[in-house]
């Protein structure tokens, strides 16, 4: 389990028959990292989004080089979604 500012999230986590990249069950947020395939796999991609939301589940889609290059935004923009569910 990965924790960041008191958030706890769970790597691999099945919801369904999807497993998320990271997912934290008591603030309802996954986290995707994509990859090149990303493209190729829109319709999937976005089928599954629209079940994990059914599910209550807010979806953060960043690409790899985003997360390698840019963390400090990644990490910026992940505090500020949950700032703006619990405000």
């Amino acid at each position: 389990m990965h924790q960041a500012n008191d958030i706890h999230f769970r790597r691999q986590h099945a919801i369904g028959n999807y497993i998320v990249d990271f997912c934290s069950l008591r603030k309802k947020l996954i986290i995707e990292l994509d990859g090149g395939q990303r493209l190729e796999q829109e319709e999937y991609d976005n089928e599954r989004t629209i079940f994990l939301a059914s599910k209550g589940y807010r979806v953060l889609r960043f690409w790899n080089n985003e997360v390698l290059n840019h963390p400090e935004d990644v990490i910026r923009i992940i505090l500020e979604t949950l700032e703006n569910k619990e405000s």
